[in-house]
């Protein structure tokens, strides 16, 4: 997540992919610039962004953000307007499916069990190998995700109407 070149060379191998910066890295980000007495309120002060029910109230609220904070923290809002591009795609969808799409946490976990198998088996006898290991991997790892996507069947049903003969 915000890797240099990950929108190009997605964008090459994908044309129709919109890339989403993951929300909760976006603050993060921004708030290791700011001191720890005011971190809190910071942090709900960047909850009126990425909360806000459309992409125009949610640039209304970053220049409000922006406004209040720029002379404590002037390098904090920076990376909001710089990477808008990548962060504005989530205005598009309903509350339901931001609540999904905002963090990566799914994907990093993926990525975290893959690199496990990696660290224990660096080379594998051939590529079919390593495609079982990773599916195996792939369905332990799967296996702790319990939890219920809350309203699934809505979510699911918004993304297919968006996104047309793109999804299962």
């Amino acid at each position: 997540d915000g890797l240099t070149g990950m929108k190009e060379a997605v964008s090459a191998a994908f044309p129709q992919t919109e890339l989403q910066r993951c929300i909760v890295h976006q603050v993060r980000n921004t708030l290791k610039y700011v001191g720890e007495k005011n971190k809190k309120e910071f942090a709900n002060d960047l909850k009126t962004i990425y909360h806000a029910p459309s992409e125009d109230a949610a640039l209304e609220a970053l220049d409000r953000v922006t406004e209040k904070w720029e002379d404590d923290y002037p390098n904090a809002m920076k990376s909001w307007y710089k990477n808008w591009d990548v962060i504005s795609p989530i205005f598009k969808f309903s509350s339901d499916v931001r609540k999904i799409i905002y963090t990566t946490n799914a994907i990093e976990s993926l990525n975290s069990g893959y690199r496990r198998l990696n660290k224990q088996r660096s080379v594998f006898p051939s590529d079919t190998a390593l495609l079982k290991a990773l599916y195996l991997a792939t369905h332990e790892i799967t296996k702790k995700w319990t939890m219920p996507l809350r309203n699934w069947g809505k979510v699911l049903g918004e993304l297919e109407i968006m996104y047309p003969n793109r999804l299962g």
